[in-house]
């Protein structure tokens, strides 16, 4: 893809959810808003592969779900110089007990060493999430 259409990023992004109601959260110093676990992926990486790396790396739940695929759309980051996101999205599930917890962003991407404090919001939500990542919460059921 080359320069006159912009930049593009492959992107994973997880749904987790427990007890089939809550959708698991965090904020971040980076961004204004409620995030979910997402990540770029690698070069020899499929979108499934990576969600589950960015998952561990992110919030450091080692134990999720096989990843169902709901949707990927691409969606512009920037309009100049043109970013997109094209955003593979997953729904997994979790027994987490915790309600809260924070992690320390591992891996090698640019978040490692960020501090990630996570929790758990209801479903339906009407909560306003960062960088459009709520734009399918809808599809959870």
């Amino acid at each position: 893809m080359g320069e006159e259409s912009g930049t593009y990023v492959r992107k994973s992004c997880a749904y987790i959810t427990r007890r089939g109601r809550e959708l698991l959260v965090f904020e971040s110093p980076e961004h204004d808003g409620l995030q979910v676990p997402k990540g770029t992926i690698e070069p020899d990486e499929d979108p499934r592969t990576a969600v589950v790396r960015e998952i561990a790396e992110e919030s450091g739940l080692g134990e999720v779900g096989t990843p169902t695929h709901l949707t990927t759309d691409v969606w512009t980051r920037r309009k100049s110089p043109l970013k997109r996101y094209i955003r593979h999205f997953f729904h997994t599930t979790v027994r987490e007990p915790r309600d809260h917890w924070t992690h320390i962003v591992t891996g090698n991407g640019d978040e490692t060493g960020l501090e990630f404090e996570y929790s758990w919001i209801e479903l339906p939500s009407s909560s306003e999430f960062a960088l459009a990542l709520d734009d399918y919460v809808h599809l959870l059921g």
